[in-house]
């Protein structure tokens, strides 16, 4: 059992926020001197390796913000970098920071129509990508006419700047201009379940709001010889402010592949570069928890500890972690506007199979009503933090605005602007030890028969079966009772082709006998794939929308 030290360690945090703060000082500046520290080790699929110390990120950040303000890139401006895992991407956003600048990173799965959207609705004048995105972008100038430069890492068409070519021209001495800790560093478009995406604009203080969580998740991370990895895209909050900045906030380590996740690939990387701390998604732990790669990994590997968050990890997950791997999985709760707030640590608290986890030190959390008031312990109600920490400080961790949208900015909190809940959208209980439990989005959420029904909890009970690797549940219209339960099942490999009417009622039987008689799924569907978002979770909302076309009689038919 462990030790149960949160109370000592919640009570006792205080927050100590500089005036003057900027995350490329403190991600890469304070650490060039040291000409031997390492801060990646690349691998991209097709082989190549590199590794990269502080002091050659610094150099090559100062000439590149040497190349952006030579091209009139000023304070304020927002500059885009469409860069998966590559040391070019961690250069951009030391530079732009640095630069005074504001960086806004997006993926490089994004089509062209994704793409004009952030482009046009940011103002970005000049962008940053590799020659995976350099078409897209370059068929976008006409309708993005203050997209002034493009910047191309390889090679690029006429019009565009070559990036070696830049930075060979620039000096490799730049003096970081001084910016406030609420200075504006970030801008990260959510993917939001309606309406169009939003811009959340972050300040430079968020990185320091996200280092309790990070640190705690990762069970205290650093120490000695630590190397971190995670496949989760640098573009996102979960790869950029859970994994690249905070690793190299404190100046270590960590591992940067350009490629697809695999359970093998995974396997062969941690190894090769003796990784100790890992943020891997729920849906990459799923794969590995099937993959044979995984099947007798003790001994093999140096790693100490899993934060996992984006879907709840469910106890199928969990308890595979803790035999094969001998590793607590930290479940971590958060979202780009207040991201890093409730999680686990287990070396320090006990970790709940299934809970979200407690607030870390730092962040007032609480589950409330529609009123903003705080419910009872076991009743269900919204995920909210207070800008005020319980010693009555302001939490650094806040987003400052959505970007142009005063009205979304206005309804995500609830009270007077210095002293108010910042609601997230998640439904949770809070049990007496001040566990939280996800109950799912708000808009997952259904009623069937007059049942509310929580996908979260069906769907760890159909993966715990040997041939589920993957579900997700929705509600599907039903005249008689509004709606039923419907599960859509991504079958393991050995299953594959099996899936009929046997299976179904096993699987039904399955969740009958191990959850309330209303929750099973009346309908299973098997599906290769679920859609997935670039950030690892499941995009329930398609397939509920995909129920509604059918139910209407306008979508594809379920064959």
């Amino acid at each position: 059992m462990t030790h149960d030290e949160y109370r000592e360690l919640y009570e006792g945090f205080r927050w100590h926020v500089p005036a003057e703060f900027n995350i490329a000082e403190a991600c890469g500046r304070r650490w060039a001197a040291e000409t031997s520290r390492v801060a990646i080790h690349f691998e991209d699929d097709a082989g190549r390796r590199a590794t990269y110390t502080y002091a050659t990120l610094q150099a090559d950040a100062n000439r590149l913000s040497n190349a952006l303000a030579a091209l009139g890139v000023k304070r304020g401006d927002r500059v885009a970098i469409v860069l998966p895992q590559r040391p070019e991407t961690a250069i951009a956003h030391l530079a732009i920071y640095q630069l005074g600048a504001v960086a806004m990173p997006l993926s490089v799965l994004f089509g062209p129509d994704a793409l004009e959207y952030r482009l046009q609705d940011s103002g970005a004048i000049a962008a940053i990508a590799d020659e995976s995105a350099a078409d897209a972008l370059a068929s976008l100038r006409a309708s993005c006419p203050q997209l002034a430069h493009l910047i191309i890492v390889g090679v690029g068409a006429d019009g565009t700047h070559e990036w070696s070519a830049l930075l060979a021209k620039a000096s490799d001495r730049f003096e970081c201009v001084a910016t406030r800790a609420d200075d504006p560093a970030l801008l990260i478009y959510t993917s939001g379940t309606t309406g169009p995406p939003k811009g959340a604009l972050m300040p430079h203080r968020a990185l320091i709001g996200n280092l309790p969580g990070f640190v705690a998740s990762q069970d205290w991370f650093p120490r000695p010889g630590d190397v971190f990895w995670s496949p989760a895209d640098w573009a996102w909050t979960g790869g950029l402010m859970d994994a690249l900045l905070p690793t190299l906030y404190f100046g270590f380590p960590i591992v940067g592949y350009k490629g697809r996740f695999a359970p093998e690939k995974a396997f062969e990387l941690m190894q090769r570069y003796g990784v100790t701390n890992a943020f891997l998604f729920p849906t990459a732990l799923k794969m590995m928890m099937r993959s044979q790669a995984w099947a007798d990994p003790r001994g093999k590997l140096r790693l100490r500890s899993i934060m996992s968050a984006g879907e709840a990890v469910g106890t199928a997950v969990f308890d595979w972690a803790r035999e094969k791997l001998g590793i607590t999985v930290n479940e971590m709760f958060g979202q780009t506007e207040v991201n890093y707030i409730v999680g686990n640590s287990h070396e320090r608290w006990p970790a709940n199979p299934g809970a979200m986890g407690r607030p870390y030190p730092g962040h007032r959390v609480a589950v409330i009503d529609d009123e903003g008031n705080e419910v009872g312990d076991g009743e269900v109600g919204e995920v909210a933090i207070h800008r005020r920490d319980i010693h009555g400080d302001l939490d650094p961790v806040f987003f400052l605005e959505y970007w142009r949208n005063p009205e979304a900015t206005r309804k995500k909190f609830t009270g007077d602007p210095l002293n108010s809940w910042c609601r997230t959208g998640d439904l949770a209980t809070r049990d007496a030890e001040g566990y939280l439990w996800y109950q799912g989005r708000a808009d997952d959420m259904f009623k069937a028969a007059g049942y509310r029904i929580g996908p979260s909890e069906i769907e760890n009970c159909l993966i715990k079966h040997p041939a589920v690797a993957n579900a997700a549940v929705v509600p599907k219209p039903d005249a008689e009772r509004g709606a039923v339960v419907k599960a859509f099942v991504v079958l393991a490999d050995a299953y594959r082709g099996r899936g009929d009417e046997r299976l179904i009622a096993e699987l039904q039987a399955h969740v009958r006998g191990k959850l309330a008689p209303y929750e099973y799924p009346k309908e299973i569907e098997f599906i290769d794939q679920l859609p997935m978002t670039t950030t690892g979770k499941v995009q329930r909302r398609v397939l509920r929308e995909l129920e509604k076309q059918r139910a209407a009689g306008t979508g594809v038919s379920g064959e």
